[in-house]
């Protein structure tokens, strides 16, 4: 999940309802006194090995079976409502296009577990990936982002969770940690309502998502140096309208830690040759240029664009050719690098430039 702005809604009706009938008329879960006893700790040993087994089932129905999947999908549009703005699921068919061409370049596994995905009404800054490769976006995440190549990085983000069955697994982990707590009280409905309502997505679970969300944007046509610029745009706005972008949760990496983290794997895909601190960019250790602010990007949010242009270019060994303008886009051998606009330098001055430092 690529924020938390808001409580997570219930699902109960599928993934509750079913464990919590079972596990409580089997009489698994008993409320027990606060003082742990020998007593109780068996009972919550030989509860939590039944209520594994019924998550187990639960869990490989709505994760695993297509019929389990597509009864979740349908519980999830019918409690977040359905956005069915023509554009916004155009755009976003076509994200979800690219990005699993991108990632059956490297995980063919995808094509075993097609994704579901739709647009939901909910107005918050958000994306989530659940069980079953059920996806759905947030209606007010557009209210942030309105550039194709940002949106994609969200979304490759929550595809990497899905890849990595994350959900399934925090399911587990959050019933593993709420089964230390029946000895001292706790009851069914309670560790289950912690199952359901908190994924438990880890730090290293989101910064997993992270990185493969940079390994797919690298097989489409999206320019990598979004997956910088989206956590850029995030802080700024931040800044700008606070009330309208919350800050994240103890679990997610900080957004500057974030679009770090992509800027030193922006550097390391160009062979070393690319940098960008606090929007100078620098290639060979010499500065190229600082991009003005343009096209609603601030002037920092702009230079990862650009970054990801040289970055790609440089990957792909465009490198080998004489940098040049076409009009006011700079170019290097067939790849484009940046158009300029009113605030930056002339487009032939920064083609010679390139020339002399690359």
């Amino acid at each position: 999940m690529i924020t938390r702005f808001q409580s997570r809604k219930k699902i109960t009706s599928l993934l509750a309802a079913g464990i919590i009938a079972s596990t409580t008329a089997a009489g698994v879960f008993m409320p027990t006194p606060a003082e742990a006893s020998t007593a109780s700790i068996l009972g919550a040993a030989i509860g939590g090995i039944q209520a594994r087994s019924e998550l187990n089932k639960t869990l490989h129905k709505y994760n695993d079976t297509e019929e389990g999947r597509q009864e979740y999908f349908q519980a999830m549009k019918k409690q977040y409502g359905v956005n069915n703005d023509w554009a916004l699921n155009q755009q976003l068919d076509r994200i979800m296009t690219n990005l699993t061409a991108a990632i059956g370049a490297v995980d063919p596994s995808i094509y075993q577990k097609p994704y579901n995905y739709f647009i939901n009404n909910e107005t918050s800054f958000n994306a989530f990936c659940t069980l079953g490769h059920n996806l759905s976006v947030n209606t007010g995440l557009y209210n942030v982002l309105t550039n194709e190549d940002e949106i994609a990085v969200v979304l490759g983000h929550e595809l990497g969770h899905g890849q990595k069955d994350h959900p399934a697994k925090g399911a587990r982990r959050s019933l593993n940690m709420a089964i230390l707590g029946s000895a001292t009280g706790t009851t069914a409905g309670a560790i289950m309502a912690t199952v359901v309502n908190n994924r438990n997505i880890t730090k290293p679970m989101e910064r997993e998502a992270d990185a493969l969300a940079f390994d797919y944007i690298i097989h489409t046509n999206y320019n990598p140096g979004a997956t910088a610029a989206v956590w850029q745009r995030v802080m700024d706005l931040s800044k700008s309208n606070p009330s309208g972008i919350q800050a994240f949760i103890s679990d997610h990496p900080s957004n500057d830690n974030r679009r770090d983290a992509y800027s030193k794997k922006l550097t390391t895909y160009s062979g070393g040759h690319v940098t960008n601190k606090d929007g100078v960019i620098k290639v060979n250790t010499k500065v190229f240029t600082t991009p003005a602010a343009a096209g609603g990007m601030s002037a920092r949010e702009r230079a990862y664009f650009v970054m990801g242009n040289l970055c790609a270019a440089y990957h792909n060994g465009h490198n080998r050719s004489a940098a040049y303008a076409n009009g006011n886009t700079v170019m290097l051998g067939a790849h484009p690098i940046m158009t300029c606009v009113e605030g930056d330098e002339p487009a032939s001055t920064l083609a010679a430039r390139l020339n002399q430092i690359k």
